[in-house]
C-alpha cells in the first residue's frame, strides 16, 4: 500500500476546501467534464458537474494545494480546455474517456511539461489498451466505473470490480498511481458499505480515491476535518491487515456486490451512492 493515500476533494467551495485539507485531503478537483455527459448517461443516476474557469480561478486563489481539473474530452474542447486550465493554475489535468494511447500522447505533446496529465479508463476500448497508456508518463489511472458499467451494460457500476476487470487494469499499471471508486465516511455507504470499498483498495494496492457526491452528502452538518481523518485512519488500517484477511474482504464484497443486484435486477445504470 502505498504510504500515502491520497484524497482528492471535487469541490469548488473554498470554505467546504479549508476544511477537507484540514483534516488530510491533498487535492481539489475542480469538474469541467459534462459536453455529451448528460446523453451518454441518461438514465443513471450519476452527478453532472457544471464547474467554470472561474471556479477554477477561485480555487486556485483560495489554496495552494495541489489542484486537478478534468476537462472535456471531444472535438473542438479538448484543445481550449487544456490551455484555459493551464491558464487557470491547475497542477494537473485529468482526461476522460479515453480510448487509445495515440490520442493521449497528443495532450502530453500539447501540454509540454507544463502540467501533470492523468486519465481515465472508462470505455472497453480503454480497458483493452491499458498496458499501452501504462507506457506514458501519466500521473495517474482512474477507472470511471459508472460510465464503464453503462458502455457494457452490466448489472451495476461495481461489475468491474468484482469481474476482475479492475484487478486487469491494476496489474498493467505499474508504478503509475492507480485509483477506482469513491470512498465516504466509513460506517456509511449504500447499498455497498464503504469499509468494503476501503479494504478492496487496499488490496488492488489504489494510490488514491475520490471524494464526491455521497462524500458532500453523508458530512453534512457534521465535522468536516474530523470526518476525512477518519477516512484516512480508516484506510492505514486496512493496509495492516493480513493477506489472508484481504482475500476474505474480496469475498465479502463480491457477495455484497452480487447480493444487491439479485434483490434489485437493476439494470447498468444502478448506482451506490458509496462510489457516487
Amino acid at each position: 500500500m502505498h504510504s500515502v493515500f491520497e484524497l482528492c476533494l471535487f469541490s469548488v467551495d473554498p470554505l467546504m476546501i479549508t476544511k477537507a485539507l484540514a483534516g488530510g485531503v491533498s487535492t481539489v478537483v475542480v469538474d469541467w467534464e459534462r459536453i455529451g455527459k448528460r446523453d451518454r448517461q441518461q438514465g443513471a443516476d450519476t452527478e453532472i458537474n457544471a464547474h467554470t474557469l472561474a471556479d477554477l480561478h477561485r480555487v486556485r486563489a483560495a489554496t495552494r494545494a495541489h489542484l486537478l481539473c478534468r476537462i472535456n474530452n471531444a472535438p473542438g474542447a479538448l484543445s481550449n480546455d487544456i490551455e484555459d486550465a493551464l491558464a487557470g493554475g491547475a497542477d494537473e489535468i485529468l482526461v476522460p474517456m479515453v480510448r487509445t494511447a495515440s490520442e493521449i500522447e497528443q495532450v502530453l505533446d500539447q501540454v509540454a511539461g507544463r502540467c501533470d496529465v492523468g486519465i481515465l479508463i472508462e470505455t472497453s476500448s480503454a480497458v483493452t489498451r491499458a498496458a499501452d497508456f501504462a507506457k506514458l508518463p501519466l500521473s495517474r489511472i482512474y477507472i470511471g466505473l459508472n460510465d464503464l458499467a453503462i458502455e457494457r451494460r452490466t448489472p451495476n457500476l461495481f461489475t468491474a470490480v468484482i469481474d476482475g476487470t479492475v484487478e486487469s487494469v491494476r496489474s498493467k499499471c505499474g508504478d503509475i498511481p492507480f485509483g477506482f471508486g469513491g470512498l465516504t465516511i466509513p460506517e456509511l455507504g449504500s447499498p455497498i458499505p464503504c469499509r468494503l470499498l476501503m479494504n478492496e483498495m487496499v488490496r488492488l494496492d489504489c494510490a488514491f480515491s475520490f471524494l464526491r457526491r455521497s462524500f458532500h452528502s453523508d458530512v453534512r452538518g457534521r465535522n468536516v476535518p474530523r470526518e476525512t481523518f477518519q477516512i484516512k485512519d480508516r484506510v492505514r488500517e486496512s493496509s495492516g491487515r493480513s493477506l489472508l484477511e484481504r482475500e476474505r474482504d474480496h469475498r465479502n464484497l463480491v457477495a455484497a456486490v452480487a447480493g444487491w443486484s439479485v434483490a434489485t435486477g437493476r439494470n447498468s445504470g444502478a448506482q451506490s451512492r458509496a462510489a457516487a
